[in-house]
């Protein structure tokens, strides 16, 4: 999410088909994989068949409030320990990694969430692929050191650009499907570059592995993780009308058709940041009973709501930072939302159901 108001960044993506030509690609890059298991020398998953996961959006700022809102994960994570967590992307603000030794890794990721020690299951944002202006999503390549940062840290967790992970590996309760739906959301769409299209290489690789590993998984609970939502009440809006942009792929036309072929119906959650918020949404005859959440308030403020009228909701917060906890077990998700008082760091528990 960049920093502009909607009007500059207009005007930005006016000019985003000529910028696009000369932004540096390449068209080979990582793909997918199978469930991933745990690696030497990294933070094991979860094995038991309850698994309480932190859900962390938009963080990777550095500042004192991605600190703040660590310290309140730290409060609650020594009363009730996490197993594990997701990152749901914009992990380096404001303009990703240059390689994957880059001092980011440590200012914004490891040391905020020092003695948060476990598996961070990471996705792609569009500031992690940032190519001229801070969040345009145009240099898709830079994302691969975050997949390279996987082979350095014990708890960042990125083996490919899309990918999943079972937990437990044996006899999975969940399964989360971490996607990269960068290709076809950014504000600098690779217009000249084949392999990235819409309907290139990498997409497809990656709808055929997303729905043979949906097909294929033996999980009960089936939830998808990616940075752009399909819905949100925020100011970034839903999947096709992103921005209020009229202008197709900009406005993520092709990230709305992704979701509805692929995974609404087939997954009982979709997990996104992107709109620095806090968003519980009703399912909507569109998503076929899917629930979108949006929780990507662990950085940075919200740009506020969306021009439209609010969609059904259960819980939502545009004014406050903070971060969601999941609870799975075989037959139940609780979920709860705290929001952190900055000067502070004091969590406060805003929300707590059971879905």
């Amino acid at each position: 999410m960049t920093e502009m108001n909607p009007i500059n960044r207009r005007s930005f993506l006016a000019g985003a088909g000529m910028a696009a030509a000369a932004v540096p690609m390449m068209t080979m890059a990582p793909t997918a994989a199978a469930a991933a298991a745990p690696a030497p020398g990294k933070f094991a998953f979860p094995t038991t068949s309850n698994i309480r996961v932190l859900v962390t959006g938009d963080a990777g700022t550095g500042t004192p409030a991605q600190w703040a809102v660590a310290d309140a994960m730290r409060k609650v994570h020594a009363a009730e320990p996490f197993g594990m967590a997701l990152g749901l992307g914009d992990n380096l603000y404001e303009a990703g990694p240059n390689g994957d030794r880059d001092a980011q890794f440590a200012t914004k990721f490891e040391d905020p969430n020092h003695g948060l020690d476990f598996p961070w299951v990471m996705a792609l944002g569009n500031h992690d692929n940032t190519a001229l202006f801070p969040g345009d999503g145009g240099w898709l390549l830079r994302g691969n050191d975050e997949v390279d940062y996987h082979g350095t840290s014990r708890k960042w967790w990125m083996p490919y650009r899309y990918y999943s992970v079972r937990v437990p590996e044996e006899n999975p309760i969940v399964e989360f499907f971490v996607l990269d739906l960068n290709p076809v959301a950014a504000y600098l769409p690779p217009l000249f570059v084949p392999y990235w299209a819409a309907d290139g290489q990498f997409m497809n690789e990656q709808r055929a592995w997303l729905d043979a590993a949906i097909a294929a998984s033996p999980a009960k609970w089936k939830i998808t993780c990616a940075h752009h939502p399909y819905l949100s009440n925020g100011s970034h809006g839903d999947a096709g009308e992103y921005d209020g942009i009229p202008l197709e792929p900009m406005n993520g036309i092709h990230a709305k058709r992704f979701y509805e072929d692929h995974v609404v119906g087939r997954c009982q959650f979709i997990l996104s940041g992107h709109d620095h918020t806090l968003q519980v949404l009703e399912p909507t005859v569109e998503s076929k009973g899917t629930r979108q959440i949006v929780s990507g308030a662990a950085g940075k403020d919200s740009h506020g709501k969306s021009t439209r009228p609010d969609r059904a909701h259960l819980y939502q917060n545009f004014d406050d930072l903070g971060f969601m906890v999941m609870d799975l077990s075989a037959d139940s998700v609780r979920l709860r939302t705290y929001t952190v008082d900055i000067p502070t760091a004091e969590p406060k528990l805003a929300f707590d159901r059971r879905l």
